[in-house]
């Protein structure tokens, strides 16, 4: 599986390719950045965000793209910057046809150090070792964005079976009612 992850943001939105299966080694298929001026045009900041997410969905073609689930802060302006850049990545997934899957940030925290309380460096840390990186991603958008696609190739197969069984569930259901 190929995952593109995505850490959204409007000034720095982290971008991470990551190839595998759950159980098997990872591989770093890239890694970056893409950023936009702090005194530009909302609009244009969108544009830029977007235009930037294309270069990486046309280079790495991922088959799924996972993206950091918005949550609440306390300063409303960067929840709000955060908010538009994922709307930006699901309409650039959506577009092209590639499933979405939105992780919080103490699920990918979980998942990738074993604890969701983990701060930064422990999973800049916690990426490199896994991925065999030199050197963890910097900045930390980077790190977080690859973090997001190990998240969702480890726990894929879990979500998968779960969304087969309630199907299975609801039909079941379904089929009893018109019997």
């Amino acid at each position: 599986m190929r995952v593109l992850g995505v850490d959204p943001g409007l000034t720095r939105c982290g971008v991470g390719v990551v190839e595998g299966v759950a159980g098997r080694p990872l591989t770093m298929l890239g890694v970056g950045v893409v950023r936009t001026p702090a005194d530009a045009e909302l609009s244009h900041r969108l544009l830029a965000v977007e235009q930037g997410l294309e270069e990486w969905l046309d280079t790495h073609r991922p088959e799924v793209v996972a993206i950091e689930r918005v949550f609440s802060q306390h300063n409303v302006s960067t929840v709000m910057g955060t908010a538009q850049a994922s709307a930006v990545a699901m309409l650039c997934a959506a577009r092209r046809g590639i499933p979405v899957a939105l992780h919080t940030p103490s699920e990918v925290k979980a998942a990738v150090t074993g604890t969701g309380r983990a701060d930064k460096a422990q999973v800049g840390a916690m990426v490199t070792r896994l991925l065999r990186l030199g050197a963890p991603p910097k900045p930390a958008d980077a790190a977080d964005a690859l973090a997001l696609a190990i998240c969702h190739i480890w726990r894929a197969p879990a979500q998968n079976r779960l969304q087969q069984a309630v199907a299975r569930q609801t039909l079941n259901a379904t089929k009893g009612r018109t019997a």
